[in-house]
């Protein structure tokens, strides 16, 4: 949710919306009352994508000693299976277009402009991203002078940059928010059903032609999908469906994903329908949004319990920076192994189950002590005034663009370099004082 207090606005209706007729000085500030089932289901879903990345780290030495970084899921063959319970980014980003159209409703109703609304998100997710972003850079170019392999060095910036294309993907899906609502509020099943048969199309042609690139087309028609699929959850339209109309919508879910799969259509592997994105995860998104209904009052009692709640709102207030950074503590903490003065379990073989408890307690804690002192960035109160529509539009192009090199080179440390500084930029934008906003 949201709290802002912008200065009196008049506002006057037309199609059934509140247009605004002088825009708030001040950028709202993002925080608030929550729905404690969302906010307690994110926070767990969070925990889960932290760990499942660390799960897959793999570090050991090879029969000549030397490192070697690696995707430990890569030797298990139970790993396809594991993903149909771990895959969680669909309904991370339904969850996601839940808070979000309840923010945005919230503060266009107290009269906020769209650009506002975009210029608070893009500062929220930056500051706490660009930091950890800015982290990497320096992380990399500390190694390079240590003297560390730059094969490893790749390999790292590699590893770190890889859960970074949530971030570039949530940058974009939140600037369109305004739009996708309005969209939404006109006929909300033509837009689902035409982001879902985008994302069918995207899969044919991909399949059809072998040209592997068409499928990042999917990167918006997916995650919009879900985003707004949490429109629907958040104004109360699935709660309309009833009981019995929910199930079917779940299990005609589940059984489409079951042919798709048998028949090769879609990989068995949920992570392998990942980046680029399978219209698969629409069909996911739904069985876990159908699920998450099913389980809203009993998770909403389980947040109300005052060790949940506090939890939650730790988790909460710090989100992004524990996203943005854990990758990179993850990977800090495996390549200091390197050096243990103990050997190192051979990924997935049984001394590496054994010590698996182990190293998810130790990654735990140190994104726990990095996030409690890089979270006070997150934690600040935004009231810095936004750019106008084409700042914030700049900034966002600039911010996708930075995160997007990072995704592509990196390996290059000079990559790092390039993304903090466009990062930097698009905060610039945003926070700049013109004269009016639009």
């Amino acid at each position: 949710m949201v709290d802002i207090a912008p200065r009196p606005t008049a506002v006057s209706r037309f199609t059934g919306a509140l247009r605004t007729q002088r825009a708030p000085r001040e950028l709202p500030v993002i925080g608030g009352a929550r729905d404690i089932a969302v906010d307690t289901t994110r926070s767990v879903l969070l925990v889960i994508v932290v760990a499942l990345h660390a799960f897959m780290v793999g570090v050991s030495l090879d029969a000549n000693g030397t490192p070697v970084l690696e995707n430990a899921m890569e030797h298990w063959a139970g790993w396809p299976v594991l993903t149909w319970f771990a895959q969680v980014m669909p309904l991370f980003f339904v969850l996601g277009g839940f808070a979000s159209y309840t923010q945005y409703s919230r503060l266009r109703a107290r009269g906020t402009t769209a650009s506002a609304y975009i210029a608070a998100r893009l500062m929220r997710l930056l500051i706490p991203a660009g930091a950890a972003i800015a982290a990497v850079t320096v992380f990399l170019a500390a190694l390079t002078v240590a003297g560390v392999s730059p094969d490893i060095i790749a390999t790292a910036g590699f590893r770190i940059s890889q859960p970074f294309w949530f971030l570039a993907v949530y940058i974009g899906v939140t600037a369109l928010v305004p739009a996708m609502v309005w969209l939404h509020e006109r006929n909300k099943l033509v837009t689902l059903l035409a982001l879902a048969l985008g994302a069918l199309v995207v899969d044919i042609v991909r399949v059809t032609t072998d040209i592997a690139a068409i499928g990042a087309l999917n990167f918006a028609f997916v995650w919009l999908f879900a985003q707004q699929f949490g429109f629907a959850l958040a104004d109360g339209t699935l709660d309309r469906l009833g009981t019995r109309a929910k199930r079917i919508m779940g299990i005609g879910a589940v059984a489409t994903i079951v042919v798709t799969m048998l028949t090769g259509f879609y990989p068995t592997d949920l992570y392998a329908a990942l980046n680029p994105p399978m219209g698969v995860l629409v069909l996911v998104g739904i069985v876990q949004t159908m699920i998450f209904l099913q389980l809203r009052t009993a998770i909403r009692r389980i947040g109300e319990l005052p060790a949940i709640a506090q939890f939650v709102g730790w988790i909460g207030e710090r989100s992004m920076t524990i996203y943005s950074w854990h990758m990179l503590v993850t990977i800090a903490i495996a390549g200091a192994l390197i050096n243990a003065p103990f050997a190192l379990p051979v990924p997935v073989s049984t001394d590496w189950w054994l010590t698996r408890p182990l190293w998810f307690l130790v990654v735990g804690i140190a994104v726990f002590t990095v996030a409690s002192f890089a979270g006070r960035l997150e934690r600040r109160r935004i009231t810095a005034s936004p750019a106008g529509r084409g700042g914030v539009t700049a900034a966002t192009l600039l911010a996708i663009a930075g995160v997007v090199l990072t995704l592509g080179l990196g390996s290059v440390g000079g990559a790092w370099v390039i993304a903090t500084a466009a990062i930097t930029a698009a905060l610039a934008l945003v926070m700049r004082r013109p004269g009016r906003t639009r």
